[in-house]
């Protein structure tokens, strides 16, 4: 029934937005597949490039091999100017070392021998190159007759080497590439929903005021009036106003630097609680415990904070169906005792360990009516203009969840 002169007012299940977190997981999904498949298909091709480089240099020191045997074993000189510059001088790229039956050095080729050094030293060098030779071929036999053979001793030219491992460091490059990216899109992705955020919370106090402004000339004109005098509801009246000054305040203080001040933390979270204990179920408890001085102070700004003590405590009705204790508990932090850590404790339905990064999601919610949006301003509050931090400390589907609020001391 309508009041006359007064529109009826028809409420309406609000329209859940789309879940923000799916639409960024698949974008992440997105850069991680395109990345994996970029860097298998270079490990494949590189891999195949790999292969036929160092088959061509088998096929290279093979014949290598044979024409050593054959300069030694032939007793013809016509060829053999031939065969030094055509295949012995024009492997510039395999390090290669040969030796006698007994171990003695007979030749060397692509090995870096520092110059003006002392043969000895040379020596050794080339002794430990055969050790790492031999670790990556078999030597190749090398017969001359009598019962006599030379040993051949080679690796991987260093063009090969680096092709093998080419795949890695692509891989870390790629690897770099699309952890920029994803920091790149986070980045934009946060700057668009703190442009969205700013202007739906000052488009939204700016449309407070001119039905605050209008609530607070009918409390005067009420107040005022012979026929309301000394009614309570001109007093309840002006308490709604006051709190909705308050939501305006909150509302204009998104987007903007917040000032923050040394309050009474424990007398600041007494308030908050008892504002809101009147205005939830009786079937719900609240108590506050404090293990601090009750004159230790936190750098907060109080309608912001009041805020996120009502959104949190909010959620934790709900997750109880409006029946249980909510228990808020002030102590210092065991790793930074300048800090100050603020619990709240419910008895509700829990959140299990796959859900507990998701609930500060813009957009995430477990009820039929809701915009998901309490616990992700609350996030924001804290973290964005407090420089705190807002976190899931503890929760066990069936018996209940704690929120850890950080302060800054």
């Amino acid at each position: 029934m309508a009041v006359s002169g007064l529109p009826l007012i028809r409420s309406a299940a609000p329209v859940l937005p789309i879940p923000i977190y799916d639409q960024k997981s698949r974008i992440k999904l997105v850069i991680v597949a395109v990345a994996l498949l970029i860097g298998a298909a270079t490990v494949i091709y590189t891999n195949v490039l790999v292969q036929r480089l160092s088959e061509r240099e088998q096929e290279q020191i093979d014949l290598y091999a044979k024409t050593q045997r054959y300069i030694i074993n032939t007793e013809e000189t016509s060829n053999l100017s031939f065969l030094m510059d055509e295949i012995i001088g024009a492997n510039t790229t395999i390090p290669v070392i040969v030796t006698d039956g007994d171990g003695n050095i007979i030749d060397a080729r692509n090995v870096n021998v520092p110059k003006g050094g002392s043969e000895e030293a040379s020596i050794r060098l080339l002794r430990r190159e055969i050790e790492l030779m031999k670790e990556q071929h078999p030597p190749i036999v090398i017969e001359i007759g009598a019962g006599m053979r030379n040993f051949l001793y080679y690796k991987e030219s260093d063009l090969l080497t680096q092709l093998r491992y080419y795949p890695l460091v692509q891989l870390a490059i790629i690897g770099c590439l699309a952890v920029i990216a994803y920091f790149a899109f986070s980045y934009s992705r946060r700057a668009e929903q703190n442009r969205v955020w700013v202007g739906l919370a000052k488009e939204t106090a700016h449309q407070l005021g001119t039905p605050l402004s209008s609530l607070v000339g009918w409390q005067a004109y009420l107040r005022e009036s012979e026929r309301f005098k000394d009614e309570p509801i001109v007093e309840e009246l002006g308490k709604d106003i006051r709190r909705l000054e308050i939501i305006t305040e909150r509302f204009s203080n998104i987007g903007s630097v917040p000032v923050l001040n040394d309050e009474n933390i424990l007398r600041v979270t007494q308030n908050a609680i008892s504002y809101l204990q009147s205005r939830v179920s009786r079937k719900v408890t609240f108590e506050v415990k404090t293990d601090l001085p009750t004159d230790t102070p936190a750098q907060v700004n109080i309608p912001l904070f009041d805020w996120v003590i009502e959104n949190i405590c909010k959620n934790a009705v709900d997750a109880m169906d409006g029946r249980g204790s909510i228990t808020i508990h002030l102590r210092r932090p065991i790793r930074n005792k300048s800090q100050i850590a603020i619990d709240i404790t419910d008895t509700g339905k829990g959140i299990p360990k796959s859900k507990m990064e998701r609930v500060f999601m813009p957009g995430y919610t477990t009820k039929k009516r809701g915009w998901g949006l309490g616990l992700a301003l609350a996030k924001r509050i804290i973290e964005n203009y407090h420089k705190g931090r807002l976190f899931v400390k503890w929760s066990e589907p069936g018996r209940g969840t704690t929120f850890r609020v950080i302060l800054n001391g």
